[in-house]
């Protein structure tokens, strides 16, 4: 037989899985609302945030890492700031061409 025991199971209730659903319907409405306004660099990054907001709040309440062990939170935190970490160091080189960019130019398109 194994020496651990299995922790008790949480059951969100349905009003609660209510409420994170409404947040995460906001949420999408923020996403495409923010889209529509031009920020110039911050776009990306108030993109970026609400998506990591709905995406902490899928882990918290649908993924039960709200009731489970500190340890399991901690393995998510970390796995978000290196995720923060690689994206920041790969819009750092952003900057660099960005001046090279020819304004209205698009090789894509013929004409």
């Amino acid at each position: 037989m194994s020496a651990h025991q299995q922790s008790f199971v949480h059951i969100a209730s349905v009003r609660l899985l209510l409420v994170v659903w409404v947040a995460l319907i906001f949420g999408t409405w923020l996403t495409v609302s923010a889209s529509n306004v031009d920020l110039g660099f911050l776009n990306i990054w108030i993109g970026l945030a609400i998506a990591t907001g709905k995406a902490v709040l899928v882990a918290l309440y649908y993924m039960h890492l709200r009731w489970d062990k500190p340890f399991n939170a901690f393995v998510f935190l970390s796995a978000f700031f290196f995720l923060f970490l690689f994206i920041g160091f790969a819009m750092m080189d952003t900057a660099q061409y960005q001046i090279d960019l020819i304004p209205g130019y698009s090789p894509g398109m013929g004409g």
